[in-house]
């Protein structure tokens, strides 16, 4: 078998370097931000790697001739490093439907099943059963203190 030719590069002081994965990926690219870019997919592939091997050692049980002891860990945290890591390479999971329910048209309002229609009856059945005022108040501090009103010709005062 033929020997592949290997670059090779001759520093300062005339000795000759071979030229590793690195050096020879530097040299096919010029461009600094097109450097960085696949400087970060690596990062993010390392990541990737690292939160899949995490998760899979939480959902797996080892066999005890490796005397590897079982950790107790909770993978939430892993889990959602490893779906924001997907999502930066444009792989999101899908929300699957059940097969038994029929398939519906989108709902007016776009939200997960609940109608324009729906929301408004829900409201007036709210207002007939229950009327309320909501108050905005857009100042300091209130102090609220529980007690029976004093009440002076119609208008309710209270002593703070």
């Amino acid at each position: 078998m033929p020997e592949q030719p290997q670059e090779v590069s001759k520093s300062d002081d005339g000795k000759v370097k071979k030229k590793g994965v690195l050096g020879k990926l530097k040299d096919t690219m010029d461009d600094k931000e097109e450097q960085l870019a696949i400087l970060s997919t690596f990062v993010r592939l390392g990541i990737l790697v690292w939160s899949g091997g995490i998760l899979t050692l939480a959902y797996i049980k080892l066999p005890p001739a490796l005397g590897i002891p079982e950790q107790k860990l909770d993978p939430t945290f892993i889990a959602s490093v490893f779906t924001g890591v997907l999502a930066t390479f444009g792989v999101q999971a899908a929300k699957g439907k059940s097969d038994s329910a029929p398939a519906a048209a989108p709902p007016a309002s776009g939200g997960d099943g609940i109608s324009k229609d729906d929301v408004e009856k829900l409201i007036q059945l709210a207002s007939q059963t229950a009327p309320s005022q909501t108050i905005r108040i857009e100042q300091g501090p209130i102090k609220i203190i529980a007690g029976e009103p004093d009440i002076i010709s119609g208008i309710e005062t209270s002593e703070a």
